[in-house]
């Protein structure tokens, strides 16, 4: 039985959901090509633990080639790099707030790669799909009927939250035999590098950008990158991994309002009745994922815990 949360641990769960809620709205603001936000905020994270790993964790780093971690690390840099390169730009093209609701289907796609995988899923979990799936239509179908790039940046969005649970599940293997630190140092780095080569190859530029563009790619980093993921981590020694779980649903109306008040933007009347059936479809899933009915499926904490790297 888990004792009753302190301050501390209330004020670790209320900054991690302000610093992944923040991760649509910087990136809308950021006056910078897609890509090279993507690619800044997982370089700018490798400067920061890369130096931790090299001292602290240099045999661990070593001894990843004997156990295969080495692989699945990689393999989930590069999904990580093609989440980033799919949600990212989607942010710039439709409304933070969809944007976020969409990548957010995460868990919905973790579940069914467990099916896949030959793991029995629970009622719940169904029934939870079907609900994000019918939400999910509703929201991208209000964008449709916009016209323009907000349809495009929905199915982004879609996709991003598809390669967010192939890295996921990617990462619980490598995990599994390794430390978190050297984990993402590995992971970060494969994504930074394949990053750069598409920024490269494509003309993307890199420099130049105004004071505040870096800024808010800088808060980008530490906030949604580095933070969010760590005080998530920390609150976890009070508050079961289930809830960590549903609280994290919390970026989709936090980076909403942020979207609304910093930015000006707000989805259209018709696309708030999917998101708000989105939401209730990912909670269930997390939610019934944890039922004892069900046979073990990827742990609801790795499967939503990576939205701090959103």
């Amino acid at each position: 039985m888990r004792s009753r949360l302190d301050p501390l641990t209330i004020a670790a769960i209320t900054v991690a959901i302000i610093a992944v809620s923040s991760s649509g709205p910087l990136i809308a603001y950021a006056a910078a090509p897609a890509l090279a936000i993507a690619f800044w905020r997982n370089a700018l994270a490798v400067g920061v633990l890369a130096p931790v790993t090299l001292t602290r964790r240099r045999a661990e780093l070593r001894g990843l080639r004997t156990d295969h971690a080495w692989r699945w690390s990689v393999l989930a840099g590069l999904a990580l790099a093609g989440h980033f390169a799919t949600w990212v730009p989607s942010v710039k093209m439709t409304t933070v707030a969809t944007a976020t609701a969409l990548v957010a289907t995460q868990p919905v796609w973790a579940g069914l790669i467990a099916l896949w995988q030959g793991r029995r899923l629970g009622r719940w979990t169904w029934i939870g799909i079907g609900t994000a799936v019918v939400g999910a239509a509703i929201a991208t179908g209000a964008d449709f009927t916009r016209g323009g790039t907000a349809f495009v940046g929905d199915l982004l969005a879609v996709a991003g939250g598809l390669l967010a649970a192939v890295y996921t599940s990617l990462g619980e293997k490598a995990r599994s035999r390794t430390s978190t630190t050297t984990y993402t140092t590995v992971c970060y780095s494969v994504c930074a590098v394949v990053l750069l080569a598409v920024c490269l190859l494509f003309g993307v530029e890199l420099t130049g950008f105004d004071d505040r563009t870096w800024l808010a790619i800088i808060a980008l980093t530490a906030g949604a990158q580095l933070l969010g993921h760590s005080m998530f981590n920390y609150a976890l020694h009070k508050v079961s991994a289930t809830t960590i779980s549903v609280l994290i649903l919390l970026e989709v109306p936090g980076a909403a309002v942020l979207g609304w008040l910093w930015l000006g933007q707000t989805p259209p009347t018709a696309a708030w009745p999917g998101i708000a059936l989105l939401m209730a479809g990912v909670a269930a899933v997390i939610l019934g994922a944890r039922r004892p009915a069900a046979l073990p499926t990827p742990d609801p904490v790795d499967i939503d815990l990576s939205t701090g790297d959103r």
